[in-house]
């Protein structure tokens, strides 16, 4: 996801809702997300949805890679050739 430009990408809500059309276009062109405001305080963001899913793919594999991480620490994983040889079992099987 592209880092947010607070000069570009922060707005009021006030003024999200009344340029709505011309914020979402913002958000599918440039794939940054705007940061919406109220009371001079962060409310809400707004992303694309390729990019939210893009987020919640990276956000699932890094903790498949903790729970691996974990695992292994507990003694639970397998050496490399004791993983290659299961593949290749499963796959001739």
């Amino acid at each position: 996801m592209a880092r947010v430009r607070p000069t570009q990408d922060v707005r009021p809500l006030a003024d999200f809702r009344a340029n709505l059309a011309a914020v979402v276009r913002q958000v599918q062109e440039t794939k940054r997300p705007v940061i919406l405001t109220q009371h001079g305080r962060s409310t809400a963001a707004l992303l694309d949805a390729g990019e939210y899913e893009a987020m919640l793919d990276r956000a699932e594999l890094l903790e498949n890679v903790r729970v691996a991480e974990m695992e292994l620490a507990a003694g639970k994983g397998s050496s490399h050739s004791q993983a290659k040889a299961a593949v290749l079992r499963r796959l001739n099987g």
